[in-house]
């Protein structure tokens, strides 16, 4: 059975209840994990207290800011995380963004400075966050990261996104190579379209939606609790034989050609 009991599971880039990220949470609560939750802190403090009624019926042992655009509140956050915890066995990187401008049109029109936000948060952020996670998981780990069909196929208006997604996907592969000699795996679901608030950004979001619901071979796209319980096995022992993995949880839409 799928038991994560005794298990400590940062999850970060829950935002609201449509988040990706939430549904993870849910079922790695629901496996029986030690939950622990960081929020993008803003000036106004309301997605603080946004988040922070969202996630109180899963009883998060830690609730902490992190702007991964901010390096001394990444180190900060971890160091409350170590006084804390001692130590992490999951970490789910929920984190993209990118301008909503350089989601439409074409992709040749990016601007340099959109391309540099959507690459620093979205890519780089997860090895930023499995550098500073990796001390902490001392008895080994499970390091899992959220990518979109959009990273290996044009989709319209996805754009920029694509090709942070790129490498993004290439970025578990290295570091699934380098950290498995730690007893750390890291692996990628690669979710259908969902409407999330990152996913609205993206122009034709409901066109794909809906275009999933007729191609796909379960005429349906995916729940976020239908990815999170995908999230939930790869990061339990049931999967400690896969890192360095793509999984797709999109009603089977990447298999098709047409």
């Amino acid at each position: 059975m799928l038991d994560l009991t005794g298990k400590n599971a940062l999850v970060t880039g829950i935002a609201n209840n449509r988040s990706i990220a939430w549904g993870i949470a849910q079922q790695l609560h629901k496996a029986g994990a030690n939950i622990g939750v960081t929020y993008l802190p803003d000036e106004k403090g309301k997605m603080q207290k946004k988040v922070s009624d969202l996630v109180e019926p899963l009883n998060p042992s830690l609730f902490l800011p992190c702007n991964v655009q901010d390096d001394e509140q990444v180190k900060s956050t971890f160091t409350t995380i170590a006084e804390k915890w001692e130590k992490i066995d999951i970490l789910i990187h929920c984190l993209a963004f990118a301008k909503k401008e350089d989601l439409t049109g074409g992709f040749s029109e990016t601007s340099r400075s959109g391309f540099h936000t959507a690459l620093e948060v979205s890519t780089y952020s997860l090895a930023q966050l499995a550098a500073a996670a990796k001390p902490l998981m001392k008895e080994g780990g499970s390091i899992l990261t959220l990518t979109y069909l959009g990273g290996t196929r044009a989709v319209p208006n996805y754009n920029v996104m694509g090709v942070a997604k790129a490498g993004l996907e290439a970025g578990v592969r290295y570091l699934a190579a380098e950290l498995g000699t730690a007893n750390i795996r890291v692996n990628a679901i690669s979710a259908g379209p969902i409407r999330t608030l990152a996913s609205s950004a993206v122009g034709g979001i409901l066109d794909m939606i809906h275009h999933v619901e007729e191609v796909a071979p379960l005429r349906r796209t995916v729940t976020q609790l239908e990815v999170g319980n995908a999230a939930a096995f790869l990061c339990s022992d049931l999967a400690s034989g896969i890192t360095g993995q793509v999984l797709y949880v999109d009603a089977g839409y990447e298999i098709m050609g047409m």
